[in-house]
């Protein structure tokens, strides 16, 4: 099969003929329909993300049709499935409490396995698997990927969003863009924090009711005073950086909720906080990876009954050769949008 293979850090992906990926007896052979680019993928390209290694394949946000299924997976050919990037064991005490993105015993295609950027992915324990709805774009789906049900977890399954709350927005990369439809749909009063013009006004014209640009003034502040002049009750920080991070700490009012989604790696792993804040204002931190795949038919059938549009995430439909360059994308403020392959032979 044709496949886009890390083989050397900050350098383009090498584009092979590989060998069919074997299918475990708890598991599917999908053939890739359609498989997102993340900033996930970027920390591995770069050589900063602890599991990716030259020779991986990455690509973790993918949805495909099944081709061959083991006898313990539950599915069938032709079947129609998205994945989460966790692949949980089912069997830990997380696992056994609702809580599998924190799974003791993760499978993690893309990152330790060979992941989706490729014509087919195996994929173990197929328990994981939710079926595809039925009109569901491909690409659509891959377009969810880890951005958007990250962000419904971090703002229903963690923050506690309520409606009327506001809610700050540090960064609007896809997880950001997805914070911010979702915090809408959800009945909040979004503001969004970034430093590219066109990323603001994009987001404006999805219902943000504020856009600060942090290069032109002390963020916490302003944040404060469009939000009733307290702050906002939730904050989310979705770069993973320090500057954000104590942006994010500093807008929120007395007893508001700070969530980290953006991933702090390589780098920025160990950064300083203002814990002042935390301190003075009886702040809650909320950490956040991923989404436990049985919350996934609750988000798919709400973008399915209309009540959510992920559309406007979407800004590319790209061929798999193209995917060095939109990785090379995120050295940089990248455009509004994000990238989907949908052409593994392109």
């Amino acid at each position: 099969m044709r496949a886009a293979v890390l083989r050397e850090y900050n350098a383009d992906l090498s584009i092979e003929a590989v060998a069919d990926p074997v299918c475990e007896r708890d598991g599917v052979v999908l053939r890739v329909m359609a498989c997102g680019i993340c900033r996930s993928d970027w920390h591995g390209w770069v050589g900063e993300h602890p599991r990716v290694r030259p020779g991986q394949i990455p690509g973790h946000e993918y949805c495909g049709e099944v081709v061959e299924a083991g006898p313990d997976a539950g599915w069938a050919v032709g079947e129609r499935l998205i994945a989460p990037f966790i692949l949980a064991c089912g069997k830990c005490a997380y696992c056994r409490s609702g809580h599998a993105n924190n799974c003791t015993d993760q499978r993690l295609p893309g990152f330790s396995e060979p992941g989706a950027w490729a014509e087919y992915i195996s994929v173990p324990r197929a328990h994981n698997l939710v079926r595809l709805p039925e009109g569901m774009d491909p690409v659509t789906a891959a377009g969810l990927g880890c951005r958007v049900t990250t962000a419904w977890h971090a703002l229903t399954g963690r923050a506690a969003l309520q409606a009327g709350e506001w809610l700050a927005v540090h960064g609007t990369g896809g997880i950001g863009l997805s914070c911010l439809i979702l915090g809408r749909a959800l009945g909040a009063r979004v503001v969004v924090v970034d430093v590219v013009p066109e990323k603001l006004s994009h987001a404006l014209a999805l219902g943000a009711e504020a856009a600060i640009d942090a290069r032109e003034g002390d963020v916490g502040e302003r944040i404060r005073a469009v939000a009733d002049g307290q702050g906002v009750h939730v904050s989310v920080e979705a770069l993973g950086i320090e500057a954000t991070v104590n942006a994010s700490l500093d807008c929120l009012r007395p007893l508001g909720r700070h969530v980290q989604v953006g991933m702090p790696v390589g780098h920025t792993a160990r950064m300083m906080v203002t814990m002042s804040e935390v301190y003075l204002k009886n702040l809650a931190l909320f950490g956040t990876r991923g989404m436990p795949a049985w919350r996934y038919p609750e988000l798919l059938g709400l973008i399915g009954a209309g009540r959510v549009d992920v559309s406007p995430l979407i800004a590319r439909r790209v061929g798999l050769s193209a995917v060095s360059d939109e990785l090379r994308v995120f050295n940089g403020p990248a455009p509004p949008g994000v990238a989907v392959i949908d052409d593994f032979a392109g």
